[in-house]
């Protein structure tokens, strides 16, 4: 991979992860068309998104901060109820458990483990089918495709009132389901989680924010997985500074387009992005019929 390509793809995968276009689509039809050659697997993809990630710690940072703190404050009371159980057991002055999920971003975490359960468990049992899948320009091409329908739904939602006090864990089970599905190449990651989000009712700038951040266990779980079994040193010298670049690219883009994406999701612009999907899939399925 030369340096230019890895800029280009960093470029795509800051746009288009978090404009709702697929970034795993647009990679997949960019190495197809142009035959790049990532030879450590999917570790570039995986560094790719982790730019992107550094991204909404950026644009969330208080959010996240907030949560990790309130994570950390639910373990605790999780061990001291424990501790109360084993109390009460053996003495006749019982004492009261602590309720857990005390807060609202309490309630935002537990919304988060509840949605990354299917995600995780969809990703795994699936990991093979989309790799394979990322090979071909035929199946984004059909993603694309359902992409765009997904986002000419979206902006004919009635606006929702939930927010992370009201939101219920059957709305995150169902969003987590969706981003699962949302791995297939084509499938915009973002589209799919927030029209699924504003399906369940939530409100626009937090079916954004709960879209962004609940994919952070995600990719994390993806870097973790696919760095487990990598050595640095099979790798050369002149890859790894192409792949560091394209990972820095896409995490300065990426910031930009989160916020724009705050504002396109208020003001339902999503039709743009719709007719684009169409396009850009009908020309990819016909590409890929083209090669059969």
């Amino acid at each position: 991979m030369t340096l230019l390509q890895a800029i280009i793809m960093g470029l795509i995968q800051g746009i288009t992860e978090f404009l709702p276009v697929s970034s795993s689509g647009h990679l997949a039809l960019f190495k197809a068309l142009f035959h790049v050659n990532t030879d450590t697997g999917i570790l570039f993809d995986v560094l790719l998104h982790l730019g992107t990630l550094i991204a909404i710690f950026v644009v969330y940072y208080k959010d996240i901060w907030e949560m990790i703190c309130e994570g950390i404050a639910i373990i605790i009371d999780f061990f001291v109820n424990i501790g109360i159980w084993f109390h009460n057991l053996f003495s006749a002055n019982k004492s009261a458990y602590r309720k857990i999920v005390n807060s609202a971003y309490r309630r935002f975490v537990m919304l988060v483990i509840v949605s990354t359960i299917p995600t995780g468990i969809i990703g795994f049992l699936g990991s093979d089918l989309i790799e394979q899948a990322s090979q071909t320009i035929f199946v984004p091409g059909i993603c694309l495709l359902v992409t765009a329908v997904l986002l000419f739904i979206a902006d004919r939602v009635r606006t929702g009132e939930k927010d992370m006090s009201t939101t219920s864990y059957g709305n995150a089970v169902f969003v987590g389901v969706c981003q699962g599905v949302a791995t297939l190449p084509g499938l915009s990651r973002s589209g799919t989680t927030i029209t699924a989000c504003l399906l369940s009712g939530m409100e626009r700038s937090f079916a954004v924010k709960y879209s962004f951040i609940m994919s952070i266990p995600a990719v994390l779980g993806a870097v973790v997985l696919e760095l487990k079994d990598f050595h640095i040193a099979a790798t050369p010298s002149s890859d790894l500074i192409a792949y560091l670049v394209g990972m820095l690219v896409a995490a300065v883009v990426g910031y930009i387009c989160i916020k724009t994406m705050l504002v396109i999701v208020r003001k339902k612009k999503f039709l743009f992005f719709s007719v684009y999907c169409f396009i850009i899939g009908t020309i990819a399925i016909v590409a890929g019929c083209m090669t059969l």
